[in-house]
């Protein structure tokens, strides 16, 4: 029983991580912030995240997991697959609106595990995007995924500058 509530504890830790760190960005979050946005002692962060970095990694981590379950979990026809998959990206944005600015900010982040993270995470979604575009028969496959990938990061950056006019003209 204590394991489960050490889990959920955990859990606790790595939503205030995101909530903390999509404000603030990850130079300028402390680990004394996310214990207070969580509601416990600094020390005990640690118990669960060794450093900050570790933390951050596993919300970066969670975020590229859930938007590959996400994309995964689209039911569409080959004519409607980019459509449906766009449909689903703009709701867990609305959902998960922390793990967007967490990619933003991961692109940011200059230290190698970090990097690395956000490498192997988009290069995850890269590759299922190209397996799945190609298994929809989608033509010029290569520039469709560009694209796709693409619109999705400036719609993130968008996002995560409150400028809305980087994807929507009409609010030029």
């Amino acid at each position: 029983m204590a394991r489960l509530s050490g889990e959920n504890r955990k859990e606790e830790i790595l939503e205030a991580g995101l909530e903390v760190f999509a404000k603030k960005g990850y130079y300028n979050t402390t680990t004394a912030h996310i214990a207070e946005k969580a509601g416990i002692s600094q020390p005990y962060v640690f118990r669960f995240f060794k450093t900050k970095e570790e933390l951050f990694i596993a919300a970066l981590d969670r975020a590229f997991e859930r938007i590959l379950h996400t994309f995964k979990n689209v039911e569409a026809s080959p004519e409607q697959l980019v459509e449906k998959m766009i449909e689903a990206y703009e709701k867990l944005s609305e959902l998960h609106p922390n793990e967007i600015a967490l990619q933003v900010i991961g692109i940011s982040v200059t230290e190698e595990a970090i990097r690395n993270v956000t490498q192997k995470g988009l290069s995850s979604i890269q590759n299922y995007t190209l397996e799945r575009f190609k298994a929809a028969g989608i033509r010029n496959v290569e520039n469709e995924v560009t694209t796709f990938l693409a619109r999705g990061i400036l719609c993130n950056i968008s996002y995560f500058l409150n400028l809305p006019e980087l994807i929507d003209n009409k609010n030029k």
